[in-house]
């Protein structure tokens, strides 16, 4: 017997010389990401449950959006006409219109020729003495007379195939503008009420209900992504000095397996008191930091549960 005890008693010694691992207690904590409607409505599908996870842009709830569909259908009238006004503007006078405008030019240049003709022939009249002075000049303001009426179709003709004047234009495509971005917002209004995830996360938690009324801004579900849950420890100030940005720590939980690989994300600046309420009775120091880690890996921080007690190693 002796001799037995004289073999173990190198290894307890040495056992009992181990000094366990530095470590720390706190809980995993969790980041929401709220999804509310920027405006109100009642609720009228949910597509989620809690406890769900959901892809990035996977439909999660639609409000009520009669009124904007009805506004959205006005914007977009509006548009429409807005539109057609400004390329209105853009052409000439119709091709009938312009049509006319020509006959009555062709018109013109007939009496024209005629009033030019006569005059020949009153001033043949003259020379030969059947026809007085009066009848000539009576022929060449007949003559002139044809001669502006030709000068006048010809500049409406001119006029009837521009556009409006460019201050009209410019007035014109302006407010085609002011409605394009009178239909962007009613449609922006009616997309808002179908939202859908921004990320990939699992639905936290579910607040309305298919019938009940959404206001503005209030959250209807809570989203939890990987990349938001994070452990929160209380460091000892004397061994705060030793942890460092980014350095790599360990997470132990109760029923989680293998230790999850964090990184710390935060170190307070200064000191608090030791909370009444921690998971650890060998607390001893009174003033200690919080210090923040985030799993490394996005699979492992899906075995982090807000509110579940932890054990952290460097």
């Amino acid at each position: 017997m002796k001799r037995v005890l004289m073999l173990l008693l190198p290894a307890l010694l040495a056992a009992c010389g181990d000094k366990p691992p530095v470590g720390w207690t706190g809980y995993a904590e969790a980041e929401l990401v709220y999804i509310a409607p920027p405006a109100a409505g009642r609720l009228t599908a949910l597509a989620v449950r809690s406890g769900e996870a959901v892809a990035a842009g996977q439909a999660l709830f639609e409000l009520d959006a009669t009124p904007e569909l009805a506004a959205d259908a006005e914007a977009q009238a509006r548009a429409q006409s807005a539109q057609a006004q400004a390329a209105n503007a853009d052409k000439g006078r119709r091709a009938p219109e312009v049509a006319v405008t020509r006959a009555q030019l062709d018109q013109a240049r007939a009496a024209e020729r005629l009033a030019d003709l006569d005059l020949a022939r009153q001033r043949q009249l003259l020379a030969q003495g059947f026809v007085a002075m009066s009848r000539v000049d009576g022929a060449a303001t007949a003559l002139a007379q044809a001669r502006a009426r030709v000068a006048e179709l010809q500049a409406a003709l001119n006029v009837a195939q521009l556009p409006a004047r460019e201050d009209e234009r410019a007035a014109a495509r302006a407010l085609a503008q002011a409605a394009e971005s009178g239909r962007a917002q009613t449609a922006w209004r009616v997309e808002q009420k179908r939202q859908s995830a921004p990320m990939p996360a699992r639905v936290q938690d579910v607040f309305v209900r298919p019938g009940e009324w959404v206001a503005a801004g209030q959250p209807v579900l809570a989203l939890l992504p990987p990349a938001h849950r994070k452990a929160r420890f209380y460091v000892p100030q004397s061994a705060v000095g030793t942890l460092k940005l980014d350095a790599p720590v360990s997470l132990h939980c109760d029923g989680c397996g293998a230790p999850i690989a964090a990184r710390i994300s935060f170190i307070a600046a200064g000191p608090e008191y030791t909370p009444p309420v921690i998971y650890s009775n060998q607390q001893r120091d009174k003033l200690v930091f919080l210090v923040e880690a985030r799993p490394v890996k996005s699979e492992d921080a899906e075995r982090l549960h807000p509110g579940q007690p932890l054990d952290v190693t460097q």
